[in-house]
């Protein structure tokens, strides 16, 4: 109310919709003063609304106003008719728009009449309203002839025109193509400003996002009333939590009553940022009357004072300013803990208590408490620089004076650059800020004052070096280069932020005090890492929240940064050419970096190629250390638990917790949308999986890196230089009949060096970042933050070294803690040998462990000269693994006492293909179960050898009945011809895709014709189908079933195929059909934000992909699953364990306990009725209740299918149990 009072020292037009505020709610509790003063105010003044809208709501509008309209409206209301009728033209309109009432009549009768006549054979059907408000539709013209002459007052009149308006606009939304198109621009549009919006706060350009959000909410309420609302509370919520900040009272109250006039109901994160406000401002009348009008409202929604606490991630002062106004309104307030429940959801947890586990002690003997907590703090600081600068493992050969030459001209030439980017930053920036205050659109401005200027200037230079470095014959496409940019700005403002914010400072503290729970090694039982953090979240509730994160820009967002940063590399960079050559003295200046088009197949895109000089330049100064993003290399201290889908992993640098193209957003806001009890085992499998300490093998990484600085070797897949290549084979060109012919063979022989060294270069660059990070880390004890992709499948964050790489990255890997081998510990030891050789696949564990014992001189003897002695173990299938493995047992072997000997080193057991494994359990399939190990076993069971057998019986029929190719195939029938395209059936491989796969393995049959190849690999793939359809009958029928589900969902509904895996998982198919890209190339606008980009939510899906897709991802969310529960079991028995998917690694004394736990939790997991569950999930969510007679054809279908589960066999599940080669 003092707000209306203060109305007598300043205008009256600045109370922003009080008249319809107090009218309707605050009227009957005011004092008798008040209601005069109001009352006053009213006779004296015209109330005008004056929002940022610019729209006067009804009861503000004066009885004269409407007096002196009224005919003007009246007349307007018939010209309305008429040209809805159909004479709609100017001159029509104006002259109707001056008629009486009588005389309009008339004229609309003999219009109507001529009308009639000229369309005698058409029919029209005209809608109006009559007094009731109710459609009357008619289909002749006389209709609407006899309804206007029933209207007998103007006010009918009137109102029959605004429903004709009205029917007329709700015509125009009628097309759900169109609505789709102007939902996604209205939702891609509302993440683009909710972006801006957060970095203008953060930028202090308040008023600033205060005018463009009220353009952009003006405009979209006027191109599309219905539809075209931002209704993203957040969006207020962003600008209250800017002006509370700074205690605008003003300001907050005008968003809070622009969110009524929206018809927007605020949340409880608007009334914490109304409550900070106050708290800040103070108490007064104004502010206390306001205050406790808040409160009514929030009452009335359900929320009360304890709700602010327990929903807020309070940053600095924030808990304590909203404290302060809950206490103005109850001195007696106290807000309670927030009560969490920390336990599961899921049924196949039931008995899991995540604070009850037997206590890992994953650090004894590694680390103290205090060696934590000091590599804590280089992490920390590491993670603020950015980047970590590697000594590269790179052998250079170049004479010193040469390479000096060069690091010194670099040098000068990184200096003359860093001048030139800093000058065209600010003078692009400058022109950029005259648009930027100018103009009401969304522009790039706030984005490139968000960081000091000397960050895009050094991540430009970085950018430089990456390019210059770069492969000669590959590079990036324009829009990749400029997103990478673009998610470098992006990352470091959100460390920033987190810094401004008081996240990282509370961060540490919580970290140090987790850091010294997870060195402890006392107690017998404890919490999981989750568990534990939030405990400790918990202890500092007080303080800022870590849990806040700041918001990820859209892709195009990111674009418009980059390609900002981009425009000064190609536009500012120059280089001398004749820079190298000490004897020119005169200067040729050309661009350092250009762009160039490529063809890929039928398309081309845009590249960015470094000019010759720039590559010669930085090749030749051979630097001495490579650099790496925080984020792509391991951490030294334990990862931060995940605790929610947007924390966890790295202290400072953001990670992901899924990792899912940039259109999709339907699988986040299933997340957001799930309780966070139910993701509680996908975040603790992740926890888990990341808290395992890692360390380097020394001796292996020796052995390696002296064959790779060798040359490299390619029986050892140990990657050569490019230069070692020494050309094809140049018989084809010199034996063709002509010229023509010959130079053609000349030019694919060109082709195919330039692409073969393009790949031997990639190979080596990878080796070399490995081997150079591996060398890094020789010393030191570091971990692995994991995350997971859309189907909960997990990775480890960093790229490059970690154990899901190559035979060569996991034998430089072992665990950081050593476990004593026990009874059966060097037995293992010796069986997991013999299995990376490959050389006893269809033995039993007996028979592999007695060849062992047959071949520990060929081990011993690799242990002791893996260069020059027997080289045994380079014949094995895994060479480097093999001898990783013969170095441990030699030194087992050779210690007093091998029982007592401490392994560090990971023995792997792997699932027998696992995706049939999961088929035939799905199925119940006995024979399917038998083959892939399922049923208990004296010998492993080889379904590749069962399918190889199958398909050389049908070969041999059809040799006998005289196919030519199945008598070239005799005696080339092998496992390792059909063996991948056996293990990626059941994953969706397609014919063709088969077809690639045979072939390959052909051609490196060294007898095999190779001009069969094609045509051996087509019948090979066929017969193996067959064969495989034969012998998985259940199998073949759930993955039929789960192809016809989605190419229907995906088809007739128009949606992605989503469900929820058997741990709670939420999983959407983010395939979708793909649109024409927004123009970005380097000569068009950086200027403005484009808030048009693609979103699976509002996108048509691409069935083909939804239907190919959805079989191997569900088979995959399963295998995930099953993985997940081993993962969560062995942890809960203190059990050391880490995963390749479904292949899981554990100490030599545990490998047993592990085993057993992997198969119950297999028999538990496909105990559940998965499929049953899955088709309930899809009809409720995607098929219709209507009754039969009531659906349309394709719907019943849907129906029909959905429900159609396929039925099962007699297999046991139970036999699992006793399977010992279930995973071997």
């Amino acid at each position: 109310m003092y707000r209306i009072l203060k109305s007598r020292n300043f205008s009256y037009c600045k109370i922003k919709t009080i008249s319809s505020f107090v009218r309707e709610e605050t009227f009957q509790k005011l004092c008798s003063h008040c209601n005069a003063a109001l009352m006053r105010l009213e006779v004296s003044r015209k109330p005008i609304h004056t929002s940022s809208f610019a729209l006067q709501s009804p009861e503000a509008k004066s009885d004269d106003k409407k007096q002196a309209t009224k005919q003007n409206t009246d007349r307007a209301n018939y010209a309305e008719i008429l040209s809805v009728y159909g004479n709609s033209s100017k001159e029509t309109r104006q002259p109707v728009g001056k008629m009486k009432v009588n005389k309009l009549l008339k004229n609309l009768e003999s219009n109507t009449e001529k009308k009639g006549e000229r369309n005698k054979e058409d029919e029209a059907s005209i809608s109006t309203l009559d007094n009731t408000n109710q459609d009357l539709v008619t289909n002749n013209n006389n209709a609407f002839e006899i309804h206007i002459k029933s209207l007998t007052n103007l006010g009918t009149i009137k109102k029959s025109s605004k429903s004709a308006k009205k029917a007329d606009k709700s015509a125009l939304v009628k097309n759900p193509l169109e609505d789709q198109e102007f939902l996604l621009h209205t939702e891609s549009t509302s993440e683009s400003l909710l972006c801006y919006l957060d970095v203008c706060v953060s930028c202090g350009f308040l008023n600033k996002a205060f005018s463009v959000f009220n353009s952009h909410v003006s405009k979209h309420r006027q191109e599309r009333p219905t539809i075209g609302k931002l209704t993203n509370i957040n969006l207020y919520n962003t600008l209250l939590r800017g002006y509370a900040g700074r205690g605008n009272f003003d300001k907050v109250c005008e968003l809070m009553d622009i969110m009524k006039y929206e018809k927007l109901n605020p949340n409880v994160h608007s009334y914490i940022a109304c409550f900070e406000c106050v708290g800040r401002v103070g108490t007064n009348f104004r502010s206390d009357l306001q205050l406790r009008e808040w409160l009514r409202q929030m009452t009335s929604h359900g929320i009360n004072m304890q709700s602010l606490f327990d929903s807020a991630n309070f940053l600095k002062d924030q808990r304590e300013m909203v404290l302060k106004s809950c206490l103005l309104l109850d001195q007696n307030f106290v807000p309670k803990p927030k009560a969490e429940n920390m336990g599961y959801s899921c049924p196949l947890l039931k008995d899991l208590d995540p604070q009850k586990l037997e206590n890992p002690k994953r650090l004894k003997n590694v680390l103290t408490a205090a060696d934590v907590q000091e590599k804590a703090a280089i992490q920390f600081n590491l993670e603020r620089e950015g980047s970590v600068m590697v000594k590269s493992v790179e052998n250079n050969t170049q004479p010193a004076e040469v390479t000096n030459f060069y690091r010194a001209t670099l040098a000068e030439q990184l200096g003359t650059w860093k001048k030139k980017a800093q000058k065209a930053f600010y003078r692009e920036l400058q022109s950029l800020q005259q648009t930027h205050n100018q103009s009401l659109k969304m522009t790039i401005y706030p984005f490139l004052k968000i960081l000091p200027a000397d960050d895009y200037v050094d991540i430009i230079l970085r950018e430089i070096r990456n390019l210059a470095e770069g492969s000669e014959s590959y590079s990036n496409s324009m829009h990749l280069l400029y997103k990478q940019l673009g998610s470098e700005v992006m990352g470091r403002y959100q460390a920033l932020w987190k810094t401004n914010a008081g996240i990282t400072e509370m961060t540490g503290k919580i970290y140090q005090e987790y850091c010294n729970w997870f060195a402890e090694n006392n107690s017998e039982t404890v919490s999981n890492p989750r568990v534990k953090w939030m405990e400790l979240m918990q202890e500092f509730a007080e303080n800022s929240s870590v849990q806040l994160m700041s918001k990820v820009w859209p892709n195009y967002l990111q674009l418009r940064v980059g390609k900002f940063l981009y425009k000064i590399i190609l536009c500012d960079i120059q280089i001398d050419v004749h820079l190298l050559k000490p004897n020119f003295s005169e200067k040729h200046i050309l661009p350092a970096f250009y762009s160039l088009y490529r063809c890929t197949g039928k398309f081309s895109r845009e590249e960015v190629k470094p000019h010759p000089v720039v590559s010669k330049l930085f090749r030749g100064a051979a630097p001495e250390s490579l650099q790496f993003s925080t984020s792509d290399v391991p951490m030294l201290s334990p990862p931060v638990p995940w605790t929610s889908i947007r924390f966890g992993g790295y202290l400072i640098k953001s990670t992901e917790i899924v990792r899912l193209p940039l259109h999709a957003y339907l699988q986040w806001n299933r997340m957001d949308k799930a309780p966070v009890q139910q993701i509680y085992p996908a975040f603790d499998s992740l926890n888990q999986l990341g808290s395992i300490p890692w360390k380097v093998n020394e001796p292996m990484l020796d052995v390696i890196l002296k064959v790779f600085t060798s040359g490299g070797s390619s029986k050892l897949d140990v990657p050569e230089p490019p230069t070692a290549f020494t050309g094809f084979d140049q018989t084809t060109a010199e034996t063709a009949e002509s010229v023509e012919n010959k130079k053609y063979e000349v030019y694919k022989q060109q082709l195919a060096v330039r692409r073969h060294k393009a790949e031997m270069y990639s190979l080596w660059c990878d080796a070399l970042y490995k081997l150079s990070l591996a060398n890094h880390y020789r010393k030191d004890i570091f971990w692995f933050p994991h995350n997971m992709d859309f189907r909960g499948r997990v990775y480890p964050c960093s790229p490059h070294l970690n154990h899901l790489g190559s035979d060569l990255a996991r034998s430089i890997l072992c665990f950081a803690k050593g476990e004593p081998l026990g009874k059966h510990g060097l037995d293992w030891l010796k069986i997991h040998v013999i299995n990376l050789t490959g050389l006893k696949k269809k033995n039993s564990k007996a028979d592999r462990l007695k060849y062992a014992n047959e071949m520990m001189p060929e081990i011993l003897d690799s242990a002791d000269n893996p260069v020059e002695g027997r080289q045994w173990w380079m014949e094995s299938d895994e060479p480097w693994q093999t001898l990783a493995a013969c170095m441990e047992i030699s030194n087992a072997v050779r210690s007093p006492n091998p029982e007592n000997y401490v392994s560090s080193f990971p023995i792997h057991q792997d699932g027998s293909c696992n995706g049939l494994q999961h088929y035939a359990a799905l199925g119940r399939d006995t024979a399917g179960a038998l083959s892939v190990n399922l049923s208990p076993a004296d010998i492993p069971q080889d379904v590749y050898s069962c399918v190889v057998a199958l398909v050389e019986q049908e070969r041999a029929e059809d040799a006998a009945k005289g196919v030519q190719i199945a008598q070239v195939l005799n005696g080339f029938v092998e496992r390792k011809v059909i063996k991948q395209t056996v293990m990626t059936t059941v994953y969706g491989v397609t014919r063709y895709g088969a077809r690639l796969q045979i072939a390959k393995q052909l051609k490196d049959l060294d007898n095999f014709p190779k001009d069969m190849v094609w045509q051996a690999s087509s019948y090979l793939s066929s017969k193996t189908f067959a064969s495989l359809g034969s012998l998985f009958t259940s199998a073949k029928e759930i993955q039929d079933w789960l192809t016809d589900c989605a190419r229907l969902i995906s088809r007739i509904k128009s949606k992605n195929v989503e469900w929820v895996t058997p741990l709670g998982l939420p999983v959407v198919q983010p395939y979708i059909k793909e649109t024409k890209a927004p123009e970005m190339s380097s000569n068009s606008s950086t200027k403005y934000i484009q808030s048009l980009f693609n979103m699976d939510s509002f996108s048509q899906p691409n069935t083909v992909k939804q239907k190919n897709a959805f079989p191997p991802n569900f088979i995959h969310s399963l295998d995930s699953s099953h993985m997940m529960l081993t993962s969560l079991h062995c942890e809960q028995k203190g059990i050391t364990f880490a995963s390749v998917h479904d292949c899981f690694w554990t100490h030599p004394s545990t490998v047993d306990k592990m085993n057993e736990i992997c198969r119950k939790q297999f028999v538990a997991l496909h105990s559940q009725p998965i499929l049953e569950d899955l088709s309930k999930f899809l009809f409720d969510k995607f098929g219709s209740n209507m009754a039969h007679g009531e659906l349309l054809a394709d719907t019943q279908k849907l129906n029909d299918v959905l429900l159609q589960v396929p039925p099962k066999g007699d297999f046991d599940l139970s036999k699992v149990l006793k399977s010992i080669y279930f995973f071997s």
